[in-house]
């Protein structure tokens, strides 16, 4: 799995105003500032898969990609972290793999971003976060930013 990992350089007012508020203020402020932009690699993704899915079937990838607070991460190492990817069940894909319509599992998702030896990778997530790396930050500073004066009045 790819990691990707943002430090925070410059931005002066931003830094003074975070050393004034409590680390649960910050926490939740960051969490806030962070879904927001999470959203826009998600709405990105969703976009991409969209001219992917077949439109012979009614199930779409499009309509499987989620974005998850990583709570255990939280919960044990303190990070405040989102993952944005397609929700499926787990296991083998069903055979015969029927389709169920509007939201019906997409268990070949995978094979679609990363292409097989018979098939060439047609990649919908990477290009999602790739294409949008400097809104997304721009998205978490702005955002930050308005929820640290908000817990500062």
């Amino acid at each position: 799995m790819a990691a990707i990992k943002f430090e925070l350089i410059g931005l002066k007012e931003v830094r003074k105003k975070m050393a004034k508020v409590t680390r649960t203020i910050l926490d939740d402020g960051t969490r806030h500032a962070l879904s927001q932009a999470a959203e826009l690699v998600k709405k990105a993704a969703q976009e991409n898969a969209l001219k992917i899915d077949d439109p012979k079937t009614a199930r779409r990838i499009r309509d499987n990609i989620i974005l998850q607070f990583g709570s255990r991460k939280f919960l044990r190492d303190g990070l405040i972290m989102y993952r944005i990817g397609v929700t499926t069940p787990r296991g083998r894909i069903p055979t015969p793999n029927e389709d169920e319509g509007s939201k019906g599992s997409t268990p070949h998702w995978h094979l679609v971003e990363l292409g097989t030896e018979r098939t060439q990778a047609k990649p919908f997530m990477r290009p999602a976060l790739a294409n949008n790396i400097n809104p997304v930050i721009d998205k978490v500073i702005t955002e930050l930013e308005k929820e640290l004066d908000k817990a500062l009045s």
